[in-house]
């Protein structure tokens, strides 16, 4: 007697061994490979990211999310207003995650020492903290991005690449409060009076004033860079310099200026 079991013919026995021999893998069956997940590829020339944040839960937050991305890497993580300025005296950072309430004093005495120790940092604050007098004296300490912790933290390397290539990320109430807070000063002055005012004895060098072209041209930093040859630190370098001698804070801004002062063509 033969039993048919599954294609496969066993002469009479017992049903338990023929079960077993059925259920028993071959032994020369070829396992499937494990499939790995490729390696996350780095960018050569990633934005150094450091945070500063006192909530557990958005610092890991944001330390992952900076992990996670190919063109970010961790620079610093500090808790404590003394933890951040202690890491200032390392390597440079391009992107500054700043909480402003911290523990042992406030993070606004990080961003002036930032500044002054990585004078090319972008610095943003990541807070609660959404009244006018907080508000400005980040402004006024440097700060160039101001984000309410009121969204998901996940969005923070969009925020992060956003800076870097010279934009402001702002929470919509912050902008709110910031232009109400100039309405008055614009109203008083009269807006059909105000005339631009010219930057008499600016002058950009030949670098500056070829990123600026390049800037006004809709080229990102990292393209300007491949195309003067440099990279895209050296670029925000310059754009840093063109700021601070046109006295404005964004891309719109100092093509704007420098086209009034002739340092551009219209």
């Amino acid at each position: 007697m033969r039993l048919n079991v599954t294609g496969v013919f066993f002469t009479c026995m017992s049903p338990h061994v023929a079960t077993s021999l059925v259920r028993r893998p071959c032994e020369n069956q070829t396992r499937m490979p494990r499939l790995n997940q490729p390696p996350l590829q780095r960018s050569p020339d990633p934005i150094r990211v450091m945070v500063v944040e006192d909530d557990a839960r958005f610092q890991a937050a944001f330390v992952a999310a900076v992990q996670a991305a190919p063109d970010t890497v961790l620079a610093g993580v500090a808790t404590l207003r003394t933890e951040a300025l202690a890491l200032l005296t390392g390597p440079d950072a391009d992107v500054l995650l700043v909480d402003i309430g911290l523990p042992d004093g406030s993070g606004i005495d990080v961003i002036y020492a930032a500044l002054k120790a990585w004078p090319s940092c972008g610095v943003m604050v990541t807070t609660t903290f959404a009244d006018e007098l907080h508000v400005m004296q980040c402004i006024e300490a440097g700060a160039v991005g101001y984000l309410l912790k009121d969204s998901s933290p996940h969005n923070i390397v969009d925020e992060i690449r956003n800076l870097h290539q010279g934009g402001s990320p702002i929470s919509p109430l912050i902008a709110r409060r910031v232009l109400e807070r100039l309405q008055p000063a614009v109203s008083d002055a009269r807006v059909h009076d105000l005339k631009p005012k010219s930057k008499e004895g600016i002058t950009l060098s030949t670098r500056e004033t070829e990123v600026l072209q390049l800037v006004a041209k809709g080229f990102s930093y990292e393209e300007i860079g491949q195309r003067m040859s440099v990279s895209r630190h050296t670029i925000r370098t310059f754009v840093r310099r063109i700021y601070a001698k046109l006295e404005v804070n964004s891309q719109m801004e100092a093509v704007s200026e420098a086209r009034r002062s002739g340092l551009l063509p219209l």
